[in-house]
């Protein structure tokens, strides 16, 4: 049950967070067509493999935060960690305004719904700056140990984008352009607003400046933290040009599946950090893998219940609602492996062994993909469903035995206990090389 306990508030963060702005654009622009929905499930896709870019920086970030606070000065990392965010943010922002017509075209062949997509690129890979400093932002609070204020702050943006979506969507006659405006200036007032706070919270110390070992520092600490996480969203944008193949009506219908099926999938990756926490903090992985099949199985059944009229509510159109409802049925053979391996692998990131997890992950896609091109030739889009399942029970099987059958270490990098909590210093095991030495000529 700690397990429980700990990943519920986790899992009520995520949704907030990861979860709620997509949907509440796909609802609002689902009275503009099937097109209009079928564009934002691109873009959205696309903004949300952009994440996995600043994810190397959040992370790393919020790593050497909680390591230094209370210990050393944190404004060397912060600064650091904002020049870091400035070239990212450039890196992803340009291209993606200078080539939203190409990209929106590799993923349909529509050209009305690849002007669509295209428009929505616009507003919101010009937005991608202030999508990454509020995705930075977070990670400074929870490296000083508050994750009730992103938490805050995901909520206040989500009451902004129900707020603004119709306005600009409808209101202002700006159609789907209009849903990616909303949620840019939704995103900017959480941000100021944020960023009062942390300015409130947070030491100041003039003299500290960004520097390099810093910056090596925070990508070392994030890269291997965000790479299963790119993977994914790498995965996620083939199988959208893949399904895209089919035609407009179902790539919508599986936009709006995986919308939805999204809420449930939060509660493996609540399920992934409260094992991160449990295995690193007590030295025991819990019931990682038993806890994870079952919400599989519970997230699957739930998703079958509910599937028709929550699917009714994103389209009007019974073809699109299908292939949506379709979708959600076949992901039962999907749901229950996925669960497991995501819970196992918070045992295989508190341990040290995060590389062993993206090997496997790997490994499963190479199987997924060339999978999905040849069942969906001769089953259609449930051919890809049914490749899905199968690196997913592959990725499982590679790791799940191996992550419960040796005791993680106690000590290392992969340890997250908090200072008084026994064990190794957790100064003198977390902190990098030369900042032990300053240390100790104290």
């Amino acid at each position: 049950m700690k397990l429980v306990r700990l990943a519920l508030p986790v899992y009520v963060e995520l949704l907030t967070a990861v979860v709620a702005v997509g949907l509440i654009d796909l609802l609002w622009v689902s009275g503009l067509g099937s097109r209009a929905v079928a564009a934002v499930t691109v873009a959205t896709t696309a903004e949300h493999l952009a994440l996995g870019v600043i994810l190397a920086v959040q992370t790393g970030t919020t790593v050497l935060v909680g390591r230094r606070d209370g210990r050393e000065p944190i404004q060397p990392v912060i600064r650091t960690a904002w020049l870091l965010w400035a070239v990212t943010a450039l890196v992803v922002a340009v291209p993606g305004v200078l080539l939203r017509e190409p990209l929106a075209r590799l993923f349909t062949a529509d050209a009305v719904t690849a002007g669509l997509t295209a428009d929505f690129f616009l507003v919101s890979f010009a937005g991608i700056p202030v999508f990454f400093a509020q995705s930075l932002v977070d990670g400074i609070f929870k490296g000083r140990g508050d994750t009730t204020t992103p938490m805050r702050t995901a909520l206040l943006c989500n009451v902004l984008v129900i707020g603004l979506d119709p306005l600009f969507i409808y209101g202002f006659g700006f159609g789907v352009q209009g849903a990616a405006a909303a949620t840019v200036l939704a995103r900017a007032v959480t941000l100021a607003v944020a960023l009062i706070l942390l300015a409130r919270r947070t030491p100041r110390d003039r003299t500290a400046r960004a520097n390099r070992v810093d910056a090596v520092a925070i990508v070392r600490t994030g890269l291997p933290m965000s790479g299963d996480f790119l993977a994914r969203s790498l995965v996620g944008m083939v199988l959208v040009e893949v399904i895209g193949g089919f035609g407009t009506v179902a790539l919508a219908g599986y936009g709006i599946g995986t919308k939805i099926m999204l809420a449930g999938v939060m509660a493996f990756y609540a399920l992934r950090q409260a094992a991160m926490v449990l295995t690193a903090r007590s030295g025991e992985p819990g019931p990682a893998l038993r806890y994870g099949l079952t919400a599989g199985l519970a997230v699957a059944v739930v998703l079958n219940a509910v599937a028709v009229p929550v699917a009714g509510l994103f389209t009007g159109d019974p073809a699109v609602a299908a292939e949506a409802v379709s979708f959600l049925r076949w992901m039962t053979l999907y749901l229950v492996p996925f669960g497991g391996l995501i819970s196992v692998g918070g045992v295989l990131q508190a341990s040290g062994r995060g590389s062993r997890l993206l090997t496997a992950t790997l490994a499963g896609f190479a199987i997924q993909l060339p999978l999905a091109y040849v069942l969906s030739a001769v089953l259609g889009p449930t051919g890809v469903w049914l490749a899905m399942a199968t690196g997913a029970a592959l990725t499982l099987a590679l790791i799940g035995g191996p992550a419960l059958r040796s005791r993680p270490p106690r000590d290392g990098a992969g340890s997250a206990l908090e200072p008084g909590e026994g064990g190794a210093d957790p100064v003198h095991r977390a902190l990098p090389a030369e900042h032990l030495d300053r240390l100790e000529q104290r």
